[in-house]
């Protein structure tokens, strides 16, 4: 159950501490005129169990804002086993903690340490449970009557088991489609996967050709000049520098004979000579492969034509073009095996579509028989709320024609709030107060079976009064009998039975309007009673009134 919450920079809240530990169960009530700000507990806990959050939540002119809240868990294991599977175990105690910043952004802790949303809103959905207008609306729609029935009977995780093999249906299902689809076009498919992979193949492609008959090509662009400069360079050295060289070697020969300190010279310019001889012969190898045959010209423009086509069709780059001509054989397999491809995916779909329905059974099964015992227990609820002669009725209608995410079964809420009429849908004729205590009934029901402490009750009174507000409040108290259960209310009567109350207002502190709670002493009790009761200037029947209220609620 909740202990302490803190506020810091959340809309109005600059700085707000609640201590709830001098009273941890019971009926813990918030009241303050419209618009005080009363919902703030709501938002805040709404925010630390993963709920969306955006900039516009910082308080003006702060970077941040930060919720945390502490929670006693000593009689919840599974949140105690659920800390430790992922390193979070602090003992009787969890703490969680969120940061939103002025860009929006947010970081979860529990118990001081990084957590992620998804961690967060699990703990959430086994710390508190909240009923407020968002619930409400979710009552008059029918489409949602599902969820209540599968919450109550506890078949959420036979549900989420059920819908992955429909997804995988699904899955199966398209997947089929396709594939006769395909079939249905298969010829007209093969001729225009054969056109392209013969294509390809007749063209021949190889890894890098472009690039190499794109330098053939320059080289032919340039030869005329290259004989031209190589030949000429290769006649000065066959002609002009051969002799000379020839008769210099002989020379210095001679001379090193006569002096042997010219030998190491000698051998350099002996040495030149011969590397003057190879570089000729080099030169003259050049020649003799450099192309001559200018139709090459046209053999490499067409083929560079050629390749580029297929580029254009199939691929950036030769290697794209074979990868696709690769995929092309691998499609032309399929079909000639898409057949027994077929064969094999209705094989595994009669598979699937027989655990589905089986599975479907089951939760119909379950669903007829939990319906009708939360019809009664609905019922009876409801008379200790006032309604003495309505009637409630869970409606499972089965269609096994029809497969859903959710099964085969349309599940609807049937009310009658009158003696003689017939029941209807609960989404054509609840009103207001009705749907305020509808949902109060349905949630002491979830209440009694589920392991969650913490209950938060927004403005669940709306449209009530008279002896209907009694009944709801005797029926909020009797849930805060084994409960922790904040009730967010404008009703006097339900704000007797709070073994706490607070007190919401708004005050202008420093030109800047700021939202304020803060706990009511007994006469402070009498004086927001009588204030609910008889407005801002109660008479002295209003305040015996609110005294009485107080004292027969606490009585009772």
């Amino acid at each position: 159950m909740l202990l302490e919450l803190r506020i810091n920079d959340l809309a109005l809240i600059s700085t707000l501490e609640l201590d709830f530990s001098l009273a941890p169960a019971g009926l813990i009530v918030f009241t303050g005129e419209t618009g005080a700000g009363k919902s703030i507990i709501l938002q805040a806990v709404h925010l630390l169990t993963g709920g969306r959050a955006s900039a516009s939540l910082v308080r003006s002119g702060c970077t941040q804002a930060t919720i945390e809240a502490s929670f006693d868990i000593s009689r919840q294991p599974e949140i105690a086993n659920l800390l430790r599977e992922h390193g979070l175990d602090s003992g009787d105690e969890c703490i969680l903690r969120r940061i939103v910043t002025d860009k929006g952004r947010s970081r979860f802790f529990v118990n001081d340490r990084l957590a992620t949303a998804r961690l967060t809103a699990a703990l959430g959905e086994n710390l508190v449970n909240i009923a407020g207008q968002h619930d409400q609306q979710q009552l008059l729609r029918s489409s949602s009557h599902i969820d209540f029935l599968d919450g109550y009977a506890e078949l959420l995780a036979k549900r989420e088991q059920y819908s992955q093999i429909f997804a995988q249906r699904q899955k199966l299902l398209h997947r089929l489609r396709q594939m006769r689809e395909q079939e249905q076009g298969k010829e007209q498919q093969r001729d225009f996967l054969k056109f392209q992979l013969k294509e390809i193949r007749q063209a021949g492609p190889q890894p890098g050709e472009d690039e190499q008959l794109i330098k053939e090509r320059d080289l032919l662009k340039s030869s005329t000049v290259l004989v031209e400069l190589v030949g000429k360079s290769h006649y000065l050295l066959q002609e002009k520098m051969r002799e000379q060289l020839t008769v210099i070697r002989k020379n210095m020969e001679q001379a090193a004979a006569l002096d042997p300190q010219l030998k190491e010279l000698t051998e350099r310019i002996s040495s030149a000579s011969f590397e003057i001889e190879d570089l000729e012969g080099c030169l003259e190898a050049y020649l003799e492969a450099m192309p001559k045959d200018q139709g090459r010209m046209d053999e490499i423009a067409a083929r560079l034509a050629l390749l580029r086509q297929l580029q254009r069709k199939y691929g950036a780059t030769l290697e794209e073009v074979l990868a696709f001509a690769d995929k092309i054989a691998k499609e032309l397999n399929a079909l000639d095996h898409l057949e027994q491809a077929i064969a094999d995916v209705e094989k595994e779909l009669a598979s699937v579509e027989k655990e589905l329905r089986q599975r479907a059974a089951e939760l119909s099964t379950e669903r007829t028989q939990t319906g009708a015992k939360l019809s009664q227990a609905m019922q009876k609820e409801l008379v200790s709320l006032s309604f003495k002669q309505t009637l409630f009725e869970v409606s499972v209608q089965v269609d096994e024609t029809v497969l859903s995410a959710t099964g085969w079964d349309k599940v609807e809420f049937l009310f009658s709030a009158n003696p003689g009429e017939p029941l209807k849908p609960l989404t054509e004729v609840v009103s207001g107060g009705e749907l305020s205590r509808l949902m109060l009934a349905m949630k002491c029901l979830f209440a009694r079976q589920d392991k969650v402490e913490t209950v938060i009750l927004d403005e669940i009174d709306a449209g009530i009064g008279g002896e209907a507000a009694s009944a709801v409040a005797r029926k909020i108290d009797e849930l805060a009998g084994h409960h922790q259960v904040f009730c967010i209310t404008h009703l006097p009567q339900i704000a007797a039975y709070g073994d706490a109350h607070f007190f919401v207002e708004k005050a202008v502190e420093d030109s800047r309007t700021r939202t304020a709670i803060r706990s009511l002493s007994l006469p402070e009790r009498i004086a927001e009673l009588a204030r609910m009761l008889g407005g801002d200037k109660p008479s002295e029947q209003t305040v015996a009134l609110a005294r009485e209220m107080l004292a027969g609620a606490k009585e009772q």
